[in-house]
């Protein structure tokens, strides 16, 4: 079955804005706010395409509002961060080297 092609034009105003037309917003279902990513081919064509939301963490997002939902209910518990926790923070984490561009090992993911 051959797919059909959309072709549409958009014209560059004097600051080299332009608008996204409705036809390319509803095929790529975009909405205000969202990014949008140009992608230039060796042959001078250029690929438009939504750029997608990373996928938040139900886990986290739960713990984070549990916190903030607590120092809301408890301001007076909220202290700052003191030299003397800084100093245990890191005879804690002495000595750890971390390399967040390591490859994770098969039994960590």
């Amino acid at each position: 079955m051959a797919q059909s092609t959309l072709v549409t034009e958009s014209t560059l105003t004097d600051r080299f804005q332009t608008t996204v037309p409705s036809v390319v917003r509803q095929a790529l279902h975009l909405n205000k706010k969202d990014k949008i990513k140009f992608e230039i081919q060796p042959n001078g064509n250029v690929m438009l395409s939504r750029v997608e939301s990373p996928k938040s963490d139900p886990v986290v997002e739960s713990f984070l509002a549990f916190v903030a939902n607590d120092m809301q209910k408890h301001p007076e518990k909220v202290q700052p961060l003191t030299a003397s926790m800084r100093d245990r923070v890191e005879l804690l984490i002495a000595g750890t080297e971390l390399d967040l561009d390591a490859p994770l090992l098969d039994e960590d993911e």
